[in-house]
């Protein structure tokens, strides 16, 4: 904060908190005799023939008007309000937040740590358990791959056996922990419409979905030249590199020939963000049990 708004806020603060007691104590009337005239006992002020009498505030509300001047000028030396002054009790809001996360860390670690010498394969088998990674998915997960894990348009399907970086247990808390991000680049400006069609026809067929064979032909020599690096030959991915696999007809941005287009032609970017730092490990092994038994037969869930 510069040095002007640091004295704007103070001078303003403690300007106001000063005019306000002085309009209490100038305007303050400590009783009325009975002896008084009686121009000098009203406000003369009258509505409907009915006089406004000018008596003193009652003496407890007074004094509560005061302990709130005292509680003003306690509450800015202890706490930061004036300005940069950081207030005699060092608080903060990140200091309180982050006491907080401590106190919820150490009330629910011996919760969650019960399950942290569990292998995955078998927690994720622990009904007990699973509530608890449910409850986990749904605040941190669901917004992207859905309530039942089913995934969205760009947010891949947790249910099926179709994994981008691998569906074993280290695999999927790797993916959890680190994130991941996932980039297709575009081809238009070295395939032109046309590539970009042809490739679409033999991308087609790899799934052996209705395709121009002739088109397809030509397609595949795009595809050998651009694609097998990252899909490989035989067109069914690489897990390392997130690369999908083009030939289970499962897709993650649309399968029907325009999305594919699309895809060809601008690329595509994905990303899962790292959850190590907001959920730490004993969480992410749960969760990470909760995704690998959403792909299992439902008598093994």
């Amino acid at each position: 904060m510069s040095i002007f708004w640091n004295f704007w806020i103070i001078g303003l603060t403690l300007t106001n908190l000063a005019l306000l007691l002085w309009v209490l104590l100038a305007n303050r009337k400590v009783a009325v005799s009975d002896d008084d005239a009686p121009e000098n006992r009203t406000t003369g002020h009258i509505y409907d023939g009915i006089e406004e009498y000018d008596n003193p505030l009652p003496s407890w509300w007074f004094k509560m008007f005061l302990a709130s001047f005292v509680f003003a000028a306690a509450y800015l030396a202890i706490y930061p309000g004036l300005g940069s002054f950081k207030g005699l009790a060092g608080w903060t809001q990140v200091n309180q937040l982050e006491g907080e996360q401590q106190k919820a860390d150490e009330l629910y670690s011996e919760q969650f740590g019960m399950y942290n010498a569990m292998p995955i394969e078998e927690l994720a088998r622990d009904s007990d358990a699973m509530k608890m990674g449910l409850r986990l998915f749904a605040n941190n997960c669901a917004v992207c791959h859905g309530a039942d894990g089913g995934g969205n348009y760009g947010f891949p399907n947790l249910t099926d056996h179709d994994w981008l970086y691998g569906g074993e247990p280290a695999a999927i808390k790797q993916t959890i922990n680190a994130g991941r991000t996932g980039a297709m680049p575009g081809w238009a400006a070295i395939l032109g419409e046309d590539g970009i069609r042809e490739t679409t026809e033999y991308v087609l067929s790899l799934s052996d979905r209705d395709h121009d064979a002739e088109l397809a032909v030509a397609g595949a020599k795009h595809f050998a030249q651009n694609c097998v690096a990252c899909h490989s030959a035989d067109g069914k991915g690489n897990q390392m590199m997130g690369a999908p696999n083009l030939t289970d007809d499962i897709w993650l941005y649309g399968g029907e020939p325009q999305d594919i287009r699309q895809s060809l032609r601008e690329g595509r970017n994905g990303v899962m963000p790292a959850q190590q730092e907001l959920l730490k490990e004993s969480r992410i092994h749960l969760l990470a049990a909760y995704v690998f038994s959403l792909s299992l037969p439902l008598d093994e869930q």
